[in-house]
């Protein structure tokens, strides 16, 4: 059971319990024994499973609620706060300071995606003004020289490491006082794996962890390693310092639930989750939003921070001056630039409420992305004074034929771009004033923008068919709780 899915169960369990007509005892039960089975069934820890399930039986008595208490929301707001409590160990990892030398080792099983994650967390940094450098630490796989270098030489990160070296130790040390001279402040030591647990790869992870000294040490958890994770992660953090947990293959159909339990077994906090091979499919894991998000229930100042970390502040107030004057094939262009930058579209729509990445089905999320490319290739095609007008009449029969043979695309698709420009148009016209929000800040948004809006903007066409229409979107909102609250979320109205 892939966590989307998890999410899902979750949500249909707690759900069925607020269609019942009264909630009594055995309606409570039987919620919360859905929720257990959906757990289990995703491999997370039976212990961790049965302490929540105590847990939430002592928040909430039913015996005890005073006539006029919202049993539902009392409920849910139970569920929501155990599972960030099996997510949070209480305490916050080591955070690099820029332009102050970081050590950072890197941990984990063979076969985890490690090498790889070492690449898109100095990938991360590298973007918010860091000067990492990579330290291939990995003298028991072939070609895991080959493959950092490979990675770094992509991502235009300074690299270390040694095709006639087999002592990592050595390797580390050197790689580590080489980038410290060159004032590299984040330096990041990637070690040996192996396919399982042995005390060779122990002993040597400790002996690089002495000679470098890392101010964190990162444990890697493959999402598909099941009900081994707990034991896996513990047996780590018995041998060295582990301070912090990063989860891969987060997009794949592993159960994933297992490698949550990691964070138990090390009481070190996840602070990345890797969703896919890209070097930008690398996401930042905060509990409450990660919860939210699983349930369905939204993440709208992740939404605002995704957008303020990959479109520049001066970009947004040039697309809110361009829209003020008439929405553009150029402004639609550029707006599809912006989308393709923050990552895979399942992502980016599960932050909004009543949405999961379940929605966007097998194969779609590809099939979307090459779209809007083809969309971007076909504009490519068209002149300045077409991109630049907001009168769609411009475009008659014999210009979308020049564009359709300089693209290289039949005629239907150019209709299609058309189509799909007053779409956005219709939505945007709306929206005179809209304002970008500040970071974490979601007063501007919900003044602007109701969900109905926010989606018809933002939804591609087959993903919003999928779910109903608006119809289906609203019969969501209702899901997730009263659509006057939902609504309330986006400044309410029609």
């Amino acid at each position: 059971m892939v966590l989307a899915q998890l999410g899902g169960s979750i949500t249909r369990a707690l759900q069925q319990m607020t269609n019942a007509t009264v909630i009594d005892e055995k309606v409570f039960n039987d919620c919360l024994n859905e929720i257990n089975r959906a757990l289990l069934q995703s491999d997370v820890q039976f212990k961790l499973v049965q302490d929540m399930h105590t847990n939430i039986k002592k928040i909430v008595n039913l015996q005890d609620l005073a006539a006029g208490h919202d049993k539902r929301k009392i409920i849910q707001q139970a569920v929501f706060n155990e599972l960030c409590k099996m997510l949070d160990p209480g305490k916050s990892s080591f955070v690099p300071k820029k332009g102050k030398t970081s050590v950072v080792m890197f941990v984990g099983l063979q076969g985890s995606g490690k090498t790889t994650t070492c690449t898109k967390y100095a990938h991360y940094y590298q973007k918010k003004g860091w000067k990492p450098a990579l330290v291939c630490a990995d003298t028991f796989r072939a070609g895991a020289f080959d493959q950092l270098k490979q990675n770094a030489t992509k991502a235009k990160i300074p690299f270390y490491g040694s095709y006639m070296e087999s002592d990592p130790v050595k390797i580390a040390v050197e790689g580590v006082e080489r980038f410290k001279e060159e004032n590299r402040d984040l330096i990041i030591v990637d070690t040996s794996g192996r396919h399982k647990q042995e005390a060779a790869l122990f002993e040597e992870m400790r002996q690089v962890s002495e000679a470098t000294k890392p101010d964190l040490v990162i444990f890697v958890m493959d999402s598909s390693i099941g009900q081994a994770a707990f034991d896996q992660a513990q047996a780590f953090k018995q041998s060295v310092a582990v301070g912090a947990v990063i989860i891969t293959k987060m997009d794949g159909h592993a159960k994933g639930g297992g490698s949550l339990s990691a964070v138990a077994a090390t009481k070190s906090p996840v602070i990345f989750i890797g969703t896919g091979e890209h070097m930008d499919e690398f996401e930042v894991f905060e509990v409450k939003p990660f919860v939210s998000r699983l349930l369905g229930m939204g993440d709208l100042s992740g939404f605002v921070d995704k957008i303020h970390d990959n479109v520049p502040m001066d970009k947004q107030l040039e697309f809110l001056q361009k829209l003020s004057e008439g929405f553009t094939l150029r402004i639609m262009y550029q707006q599809f630039q912006n989308m393709l930058s923050m990552g895979p579209m399942s992502q980016v729509f599960s932050m909004l409420p009543g949405f999961s990445s379940e929605l966007m089905p097998k194969g779609q999320e590809k099939e979307n992305h090459a779209k809007v490319k083809r969309y971007m290739t076909i504009m490519d095609s068209m002149t300045n004074e077409e991109l630049d007008s907001s009168n769609p009449k411009l475009m008659n029969e014999s210009r979308m034929m020049r564009i359709a043979r300089g693209s290289g695309c039949p005629v239907r698709e150019v209709l299609d771009v058309m189509e799909e420009y007053k779409r956005l148009a219709k939505s945007l016209s709306k929206k005179k004033g809209l304002k970008i929000p500040k970071k974490g800040d979601m007063s501007a948004l919900s003044q602007n923008m109701s969900a109905q809006s926010m989606a018809k903007a933002l939804l591609p066409p087959s993903m919003l068919k999928q779910i109903g229409g608006m119809g289906g979107l609203q019969d969501l909102m209702k899901q997730m709780g009263s659509s006057k609250d939902m609504m309330g979320m986006f400044g309410g109205g029609k």
